[in-house]
C-alpha cells in the first residue's frame, strides 16, 4: 500500500488501516500538511514507511489495545531527527539510528520533518526476555556500525524493494532471517548496557510480575519469596523507582483491564477477575481513580461503537486515533 495524504485526518486513517499501535497527537507545524505512507508485509513482519511533517504525538495507558501485547515495534530513522521518551529514557535518534519500542508502554515522540520505517515483529518470533526488554526499550541503537547498521540499511530499503515476486515460503524464510538479524543487533546493544546487579534483579522481578498478573495471590510477599528476598529488601530495591512493587502490580493489572474493556465484550466483573482483582467494587474504584472515568463507561462506549460498526456493515480498528 502506498498513500500520499494532505491532511492529518487522512493520515490517521492511513495508519489505522495498517493497524499500527495507536498514538494521539499532537502538534504539527503550521502550513500544508504533507505526509506519505508506504507499507509492505514480509511473512509475519509488517513494515510501514512514514514520511511526516514536524510534530508531536504520544501513547498512554488509556489507548493501549489488547492486541498490542503480541508485538514488538522497531523504529528506524532514515531522515530527520526524533526525540523519544520511552522506558524511562529520553533519547534523540538521528539518521540510521533504531530503537526497540514496547507498544504497551507509554511513549512520546517529537520529530522534525522525517522519514522512518516501523517494523512490527511478533514477540513470539523475537523471543526477547522481560529483563532484556526492560534494559533495551527506549535505548538508541546506532545505525552506523555493527549489526545495527545492517538492520538499519535493510529496513530503510525494504519498503521500496519488496514489491512482490516472493513465494509464501520464501517470505517466511526471509522474515526469519530479518528477525534473526534484529536479535543479533539487540544482543550486541545489550552487551553495551549491562546492568548493575540491582538493575538486573529488578528486571527479573518485573518480568515475574508481568507473567503472573492474572494470579490473585500476586503480592509483594509472594514476589519476595519467589526471589529469596525479605519483603523489606524488596521494598528497598524499588525505593528509587517511580512505583513501589504493590503499585507496579496494580498499575499493570489496570492497564490490562483497560485494554480488555476497550477491545472485548467481557463484563467489568469478568475483566476484573481475569486480571487478579477479586472484588469488582474495589476494582471499579481503582479504575476511576486512575483513568478519571468509570470502567462501565468505557465498556458501554466500546459496545456502542461495535454495535454501530455492525449496523454499518463494517469494522473498526479497535483502537484510538493513531498519529505519528
Amino acid at each position: 500500500m502506498r498513500m500520499r495524504v494532505t491532511s492529518a485526518e487522512d493520515y490517521l486513517e492511513a495508519l489505522a488501516a495498517r493497524d499500527l499501535p495507536p498514538l494521539r497527537g499532537g502538534r504539527h507545524a503550521s502550513g500544508d500538511f504533507r505526509a506519505g505512507v508506504v507499507s509492505r508485509d514480509l511473512g509475519p513482519l509488517r513494515l510501514t514507511e512514514l514520511v511526516t511533517p514536524p510534530g508531536e504525538c504520544f501513547r498512554d495507558a488509556r489507548i493501549v489495545r489488547d492486541s498490542d501485547v503480541a508485538m514488538w515495534q522497531i523504529d528506524v530513522m532514515a531522515r530527520g531527527r526524533v526525540r523519544v521518551e520511552h522506558g524511562g529514557a529520553d533519547t534523540v535518534l538521528g539518521p540510521a539510528d533504531l530503537m526497540l519500542i514496547d507498544p504497551v508502554r507509554p511513549v512520546r515522540f517529537a520529530s522534525s520533518e522525517s522519514r522512518h520505517v516501523t517494523m512490527m515483529v511478533p514477540r513470539s518470533a523475537l523471543r526477547l526476555g522481560a529483563g532484556a526488554a526492560d534494559r533495551l526499550t527506549g535505548v538508541r541503537i546506532p545505525g552506523d556500525s555493527g549489526p545495527g547498521a545492517l538492520v538499519s540499511a535493510l529496513a530503510r530499503d525494504m519498503t521500496r524493494t519488496l514489491g512482490g515476486g516472493l513465494r509464501a515460503d520464501e517470505e517466511v524464510r526471509s522474515a526469519a532471517a530479518v528477525i534473526e538479524l534484529i536479535s543479533v543487533a539487540l544482543s550486541a546493544r545489550l552487551g553495551d548496557v549491562r546492568p548493575a546487579p540491582d538493575d538486573e534483579l529488578r528486571g527479573r522481578i518485573t518480568g515475574y510480575i508481568e507473567a503472573r498478573l492474572a494470579d490473585p495471590r500476586l503480592t509483594p510477599a509472594m514476589v519476595a519469596a519467589a526471589h529469596h528476598l525479605s519483603v523489606r529488601r524488596l521494598h528497598r530495591l524499588f525505593e528509587d523507582e517511580p512505583l513501589t512493587v504493590a503499585a507496579l502490580i496494580r498499575t499493570r493489572r489496570l492497564r490490562r483491564c483497560h485494554a480488555d474493556l476497550a477491545g472485548s465484550g467481557r463484563t467489568v466483573a469478568a475483566v476484573a477477575f481475569r486480571w487478579g482483582f477479586a472484588d469488582p467494587a474495589h476494582f471499579s474504584r481503582l479504575f476511576k481513580a486512575t483513568y478519571g472515568y468509570n470502567a462501565a463507561t468505557l465498556l458501554s462506549s466500546n459496545r456502542a461503537r461495535m454495535s454501530k460498526a455492525v449496523a454499518a456493515g463494517g469494522g473498526e480498528d479497535g483502537g484510538a486515533g493513531t498519529e505519528r
